[in-house]
């Protein structure tokens, strides 16, 4: 990948010759011994890409080469959860029409919850099961199920959000709530904090008079934040976005969003993240004067 200073562990390669090279490493029979490794090497090449539109144009055919990667190894966890992250990310980022979103939250929904139940049994069908009868399930989970159990409650969180009109698909929200709870229970700092982030949203949608817990959501953000070192601009720009506008707070908002635009997004795991959440921010500070004089 091209380098602009502090760039992935693949720096002598770029995404898009990465991606062209893995249907002959497919072809030549070493699939099955590399594919976990070219797998992570490439999700950390895209995560850590801060240029968006290589990623889109680029993506693709990862995405297309992990399908064909399941197919052959379909109880591979490493495999599932790659699966998974790229569909539920390149989905959120990139895909605005909304059937080919809604096949893809599917997808990664399906290759998340299949590598949960490979790695824990008692959470196979969780899907069909009641918020009630999850929570001892989660309960049961070690800290050495965190990443299976993140990956899941994000791509379920994707499936939510790509159906937000259909209330049965809301009413799923408490069982990823939970599922993102009892990953902070479990491993806090995992991937800087982003069970925060996500539980900050979450809790920061509604105003307390329709059962909103913006306070709980504004902590989280907080804990995000601090547990990325600061580094997690999306967090920042959450923060603004879900709390300061809905408590109508805009030196919080307008103060962080610049303090989002002046930071350097280039970290390590977030850089396409960071890159990303300067671009809303820089939208958001447009809109700030407009939006509170409403």
């Amino acid at each position: 990948m091209p380098q602009t200073g502090r760039h992935s562990d693949l720096p002598t390669f770029t995404l898009r010759a990465l991606l062209l090279s893995l249907p002959l490493l497919l072809l030549s029979g070493c699939a099955s011994m590399i594919a976990d490794g070219m797998s992570d090497g490439l999700s950390q090449a895209i995560v850590d890409q801060d240029d968006p539109q290589t990623v889109r144009d680029g993506a693709p055919a990862f995405l297309l080469m992990i399908d064909g990667m399941i197919a052959g190894s379909p109880n591979d966890t490493g495999l599932l959860m790659a699966g998974a992250k790229l569909n539920t990310a390149y989905a959120a980022m990139f895909v605005d029409d909304p059937t080919r979103a809604l096949r893809m939250s599917d997808k990664a929904r399906g290759y998340a919850l299949h590598a949960l139940c490979k790695s824990a049994a008692d959470t196979c069908g969780i899907a069909t099961r009641s918020h009630e009868a999850l929570l001892p399930l989660l309960d049961g989970l070690n800290d050495d199920k965190v990443a299976p159990l993140f990956t899941a409650a994000t791509a379920w969180l994707l499936w939510v959000q790509q159906r937000s009109e259909d209330w049965a698909a809301i009413a799923d929200l408490p069982k990823v709530e939970a599922m993102l709870d009892r990953v902070l229970a479990l491993d806090e700092g995992y991937e800087q904090g982003q069970a925060h982030y996500y539980l900050g949203i979450l809790r920061s949608l509604r105003p307390p008079s329709l059962g909103g817990n913006p306070e709980q959501g504004r902590s989280h953000f907080k804990r995000a934040i601090a547990l990325s070192n600061g580094h997690n601009l999306a967090a920042k720009v959450a923060y603004a976005r879900y709390y300061a506008r809905l408590i109508y707070e805009q030196a919080l908002h307008d103060r962080l969003l610049n303090e989002v635009i002046a930071s350097d997004p280039h970290i390590p795991g977030l850089t396409l993240s960071n890159v990303l959440a300067q671009r809303e921010a820089r939208e958001l500070l447009a809109s700030s004067a407009d939006y509170f004089m409403e």
